[in-house]
């Protein structure tokens, strides 16, 4: 059950974004790409999706950019995830054999089951506020790729 690129490019999209609401201020695509160190086109797209999807909001333009709006912080991993991966992130076969359920299971499917819906309940119960929930003052850092020197 890996995550894509995509799931961990939106994912800290909308921290950063969030993380910088403090400031009142509308963040330009540039400087999310620049400060998370991913492709400023391919985040772009896909920051375009979390938009659509009602995650965070945009506007265009010379002021434009990306800020929260009232569902950001309540947002909970799995819509991130449905977004990104889709539905068969979660009923795919483990094993990736063939589609598989409790008619026709895999090997692993019986003792998967209880796993994969603990899984999903988890990221169900998870919001992007529990994730800004930190004691450490360098959380930001951390979502960036680049290493600290």
């Amino acid at each position: 059950m890996v995550l894509s690129k995509s799931f961990g490019y939106a994912l800290r999209g909308v921290l950063y974004v969030s993380l910088m609401n403090d400031e009142r201020r509308k963040i330009r695509i540039e400087e999310i790409a620049a400060a998370l160190g991913v492709p400023r086109h391919f985040l772009g797209k896909i920051m375009k999706q979390v938009v659509k999807a009602g995650i965070i909001s945009s506007t265009r333009g010379q002021q434009g950019g990306f800020y929260i709006n009232e569902q950001t912080l309540q947002t909970p991993l799995e819509k991130i995830i449905l977004l990104t991966e889709g539905e068969a992130y979660f009923t795919t076969c483990m094993l990736s054999m063939r589609p598989c359920n409790a008619a026709d299971p895999c090997p692993l499917h019986n003792r998967l089951y209880g796993f994969k819906t603990e899984v999903r309940e988890f990221y169900r119960q998870t919001t992007i506020a529990d994730l800004l929930q930190t004691d450490k003052p360098q959380f930001i850092h951390s979502l960036s790729i680049h290493q600290a020197v």
